[in-house]
């Protein structure tokens, strides 16, 4: 069930180039930024400091018990301190900020290519797998860099100003400290590849894992009716196994990367103290002088520490970065060439006053279409429909139907050959010009969280509510809807469930109404309602298709009499075509078809 395979990733390296693309989300935030480096270099600076001001103690005042300068420290201490803390709170304040607005812009371009990209994109991606880069991915990112941010200024500056003042101090002693450096390159190097590649199969899995909630809620119905919890129960059971692996695989990793750090920092200062004490003992430096050097080891490997988390967090958040810019930089299978955005606009940013009158002709000129995975499905088809005409599609699964509806909304565009609209290739307007001509009513209608006057008020957002009632009116949704309590202000909650399907049909269908559209689709749009509903949609039908071109995807051929023209379709070719009674006189296919659902619906229990 869940076999789709995202991105695959070998280089376990840190990719330069995806990260340069999601360092340059935080451009808006450069202010942020700034600040947040000076007072991470600040605080690196004054971490120095606080050895100094005790060696200072200890040479001053412990060695030689002049206490007439103990009020003196205590107090530069204090202040030292005052100054330390308002330096943390600082750079955490200005971390915190690119944090949040990081979240921000990451999730609005996302979000953004989201309404760019076309259907196919969602036809062959997971919606589990999409929500995963959109909250989990996204929240991991803007916390790594704002936190990585900070913690390698911080380490980065804390390095460089130890080894100075160390360097400065006693190049003897600081020479020895270093020596350990070639160990702790050799280890990161080691862990690093390991650590990515198990994070990266975490977050593939917890993808999966997404995918898998999401389907077994939207699905609970058919998996109850079905009998599948144990079946649904052991696919989830092995995807979250895969996962707890991978998970304690990056754990073991990350458990002995750090000890193996402590280890070789422990064994530094180990010489630091052996050959240090010998030169207090010879009075080569004093202990003032050791204990600064004490200090300095410790210090030393504790921002070495918190660069190689960073660098772990960093190749850890690699596997979202990757994912993240997967999904904004997907490449659109549809999109308008520069000229027509120049003209036309974008879905943004519409230029609505180039946007030509749409009036409904349609022209299908020797296409050729398949699939990216997938056999062939028109081969040089042709049709001609002119405006305000009603054409049935008719046809048993995979003959062709849906492909030629997706073809007309350019959903999808022609292998081979143009699609004309009013005589001019679709292509030369663009894809936003045409949805907005567009009315399309789905077999299973689909109603968003809110009341149902917003959810028939997304046909034309600027609708008064005189509009929104006179198109429930229209397709005789208006009585169901006045029985609720709250009327048309009712609460659908998500999906429609305080609905019956007949009555969510019935308002997308009033939804599609408003919007006044030129081309009206309708797919299977009566299938899942019952006699009495499909009466009042039959009517509606009637009155909308007037001066609109219409496509009809119907099983219930009965929905389709009135068709101004009616296609019997197999593997891509029109077998027959004519008006309902021109067919039944044929007595070909579609007579067969049609004579068949009536004998069907005469037995017990059909209908």
């Amino acid at each position: 069930m869940y076999n789709l395979e995202e991105e695959t990733y070998e280089d376990y390296s840190l990719n330069t180039t995806t990260w340069k693309r999601i360092f340059s989300f935080m451009k808006p935030l450069k202010k942020y930024v700034i600040l947040t480096v000076i007072f991470a270099t600040l605080l690196a600076v004054a971490d120095v400091g606080y050895p100094l001001i005790n060696r200072y103690g200890i040479d001053h005042i412990i060695e030689t018990g002049d206490l007439s300068l103990l009020p003196i420290f205590i107090g530069i201490y204090i202040g030292y301190m005052f100054f330390v803390a308002l330096l943390v709170f600082a750079f955490i304040y200005f971390a915190e900020k690119i944090h949040n607005n990081l979240a921000y812009i990451i999730r609005q371009k996302a979000f953004k290519k989201l309404q760019e990209l076309p259907f196919s994109y969602y036809d062959r991606t997971p919606a589990g797998w999409i929500m995963a880069r959109m909250t989990s991915d996204s929240r991991q990112l803007s916390d790594i860099l704002s936190w990585g941010l900070v913690d390698v200024t911080w380490g980065g500056m804390m390095m460089i100003m130890l080894l100075t003042v160390m360097f400065i101090l006693n190049w003897q002693l600081t020479l020895i400290t270093i020596t350990v450096l070639p160990a702790l390159i050799a280890l990161s190097i080691y862990f690093r590849k390991r650590i990515l590649k198990a994070f990266r199969q975490i977050r593939k899995q917890n993808s999966k894992i997404t995918g898998a909630f999401n389907e077994g809620i939207t699905g609970a119905k058919t998996t109850k009716t079905l009998v599948l919890e144990d079946s649904n129960y052991q696919d989830f059971d092995r995807l979250t196994s895969n996962m707890r692996r991978h998970s304690i695989k990056a754990a073991v990793f990350a458990s002995l990367y750090f000890p193996s750090i402590l280890f070789v920092a422990s064994i530094a200062t180990a010489l630091v103290f052996y050959y240090g004490g010998i030169n207090v003992y010879n009075e080569v430096i004093t202990i003032g002088l050791l204990y600064v050097f004490a200090s300095y080891v410790g210090q030393f490997f504790d921002p070495i520490m918190q660069l190689a988390n960073s660098l772990a967090r960093f190749q850890q958040a690699q596997a979202s970065a990757e994912r993240v810019i997967s999904l904004i930089d997907a490449e659109l299978d549809i999109e308008d060439d520069p000229e027509i955005v120049e003209k036309y606009g974008t879905i943004e940013n519409p230029k609505r006053e180039n946007w030509e009158p749409l009036k409904g002709d349609v022209t299908f000129d020797n296409v050729t279409f398949k699939y990216k995975k997938g056999e062939q499905v028109l081969s040089n088809f042709n049709l001609e429909v002119k405006a305000g005409t009603a054409i049935a599609l008719v046809g048993h699964t995979g003959a062709g139907k849906s492909t030629i509806v997706n073809l007309i909304c350019r959903f999808y565009e022609p292998t081979e050959g143009r699609i004309l609209i009013d005589g001019v290739d679709y292509k030369q307007r663009s894809v936003h010009w045409l949805h907005d001509h567009l009315g399309y009513v789905l077999q299973s209608p689909h109603l968003f969280s809110g009341t149902i006057r917003e959810n028939i008020r997304y046909g034309k957002l600027s609708a008064s509510d005189a509009d929104v009632i006179a198109a429930a009116k229209l397709v005789g949704a208006h009585e169901f809807i006045t029985k609720f309590e709250d009327a048309y202000d009712t609460e659908v909650t998500e999906g429609g469930s305080r609905l019956s399907v007949g009555e969510k049909q019935l308002i997308s269908f009033a939804r599609a109404l408003l919007a006044n559209p030129r081309i009206l689709i309708l797919d299977e749009a009566t299938s899942s309602v019952d006699t009495n509903t499909e009466k009042k949609i039959q009517e509606a039908i009637k009155t909308i298709m007037k001066g609109r071109t219409t496509f009809i995807i119907a099983h219930r051929l009965s929905t389709i009499i009135s068709a101004d023209d009616i296609l019997v379709l197999e593997h891509g070719k029109v077998l027959e075509s004519g008006t309902h009674d021109a067919l039944l006189k044929n007595k070909k296919h579609y007579y067969k078809l049609y004579t068949n659902q009536f004998k069907a619906s005469l037995e017990p229990g059909r209908h």
